[in-house]
């Protein structure tokens, strides 16, 4: 018996124990709080193997893997990151694209933001969807159909329809965005092998998508049949779906984490009902929620609407649309090369390192009328902005109950992926009002609102007491 386990045998049978080594299926799961206690006749309340806050720590703990294991948790991930480029390069198409379309359609700034909107709805639906459908579906079944339903999209906007076909149909788009979203972010969440570095990855994958995507949307606006640009996301969306197949085949997630070698926690077994409930309860999901939905919106903005305020302030080209692309190569890099003075720092610390500076610059870009000064000030904010998306799910996965984190970890990211929609479509009724103008102002607010939210987060989780046992129910009241 290790001193770990001497250590747990001596404390009260009604007391959480610590750092217990538990197994499941022959294979130990990385060192944890045990949220178990024992009732008078021993049987036991509450759940197994809530994860302590550096996972990193544990890996010396975990099983080895085969060869055959890894190459199978390496594929899945590969795959999770070619659907977060999709995701990339949808929200980073529009910005390009918004100046041809107020151009073709003949439409305001609000008008044209209705693009914005019906995405947004389509995410709420998802991430609400995407909580009742795990219960019910497979992990890789649910993936499969985010997938495909993207292409419904892409398929009617490369025809170039009429404005209100073309902007009903980005709910599918949003929808399936969403769902995919969700399952990746919960995916990787719930990995046990080096999980922070994968979530930072994960991120730097919709970066890259978002990079590349204005750098193919500039030269199709350029051109009389600009809607073909869609074809190209159409090509990519049916690629994305058949990897989603070929790769999770309808699975569980629990299978899938098995497949790759991961040990996999047994959670309380309750009704999807009970579970939806302990998540809508929960105080620091929708803290989380709301700085996701805050900092995607301030990321999607700057990414959609700087080119028309270069283009209109600035006095910009037709070519001014690389400078979204600048924007979010900053947001890809910074979430690859900031990895390192993440962990220096301490994640929640550098959060407020990263939202000051990003905040500072801002007004350099709202003050100094300089075309190229502010194309390089773009790029930097987004290398600031980088971090603080795989930050936050780190956050929730070090603070969460473990037999509500994948569903958490899902609303989380649709719920916040609205924001990719809801404040690019508020920058544009206002815009509509008070000119392009009053975009910095807009983002210097949304920043700030952003960073109170995630203040107010807890940093570690809820400890139960020691006259109770720990049940989910009493760490929801807790929170």
């Amino acid at each position: 018996m290790s001193p770990i386990e001497q250590q747990d045998s001596s404390l009260p049978q009604t007391l959480p124990s610590l750092g217990r080594v538990q197994t499941d299926g022959g294979n130990p799961v990385p060192e944890s709080v045990d949220l178990k206690g024992s009732t008078a006749d021993g049987k036991t309340t509450g759940v197994d193997a809530v994860p302590l806050s550096e996972k990193s720590s544990q890996i010396s703990s975990l099983p080895e893997r085969t060869r055959r294991e890894k190459f199978v948790s390496n594929v899945q991930y590969a795959t999770l990151c070619w659907s977060m480029i999709i995701l990339g390069w949808s929200d980073g198409t529009t910005g390009p694209l918004l100046p041809r379309l107020r151009e073709v359609y003949g439409v305001s700034f609000m008008v044209v933001s209705l693009v914005f909107v019906m995405s947004c709805c389509g995410f709420i639906l998802g991430a609400v969807a995407n909580i009742f459908l795990i219960e019910r579906f497979n992990f890789g079944t649910i993936l499969a159909a985010g997938a495909a339903v993207q292409i419904i999209t892409f398929s009617v906007q490369a025809s170039a329809p009429p404005f209100a076909a073309f902007v009903v149909v980005n709910l599918f788009n949003g929808f399936g965005g969403a769902l995919q979203d969700a399952l990746a972010n919960g995916f990787v969440g719930s990995l046990k092998y080096h999980s922070k570095s994968k979530m930072g990855i994960l991120h730097a994958a919709y970066g890259l998508g978002a990079l590349s995507s204005p750098l193919v949307a500039t030269q199709f606006a350029q051109m009389e049949r600009w809607s073909f640009h869609y074809l190209v996301s159409l090509g990519l969306a049916v690629l994305n779906t058949f990897t989603m197949i070929l790769t999770f085949r309808f699975k569980s997630q629990e299978m899938c984490l098995r497949e790759g070698g991961e040990p996999v926690e047994a959670v309380s077994g309750d009704d999807g009902q009970a579970r939806f409930r302990q998540i809508m309860t929960n105080r620091s999901v929708h803290l989380l929620a709301f700085f996701i939905l805050f900092y995607v919106g301030v990321e999607v903005t700057i990414g959609g609407w700087i080119v028309t305020y270069i283009i209109e302030i600035r006095n910009g080209g037709p070519s001014s649309g690389y400078i979204s692309s600048g924007f979010f190569g900053g947001l890809t890099l910074g979430r690859v090369i900031l990895l390192p003075v993440n962990k220096l720092v301490g994640e929640h610390r550098v959060m407020f390192i990263y939202a000051g500076l990003a905040f500072g610059l801002d007004f350099v870009i709202w003050f100094v009328p300089s075309l190229v000064g502010n194309a390089v000030v773009v790029s930097i904010i987004g290398l600031l902005l980088g971090p603080m998306y795989p930050i936050a799910m780190n956050q929730a996965s070090r603070i969460l109950p473990p037999w509500i984190l994948t569903g958490s970890i899902g609303w989380i990211a649709g719920f916040g992926q609205a924001g990719s929609a809801l404040l690019p479509f508020l920058t544009g009724a206002i815009a509509d009002k008070h000119g392009i103008q009053s975009l910095h102002p807009f983002l210097v607010a949304m920043m700030a609102a952003m960073m109170v939210l995630f203040w107010l987060t807890p940093n570690r989780p809820p400890v139960p007491t020691e006259d109770t046992p720990a049940s989910p129910s009493d760490l929801e009241k807790k929170d």
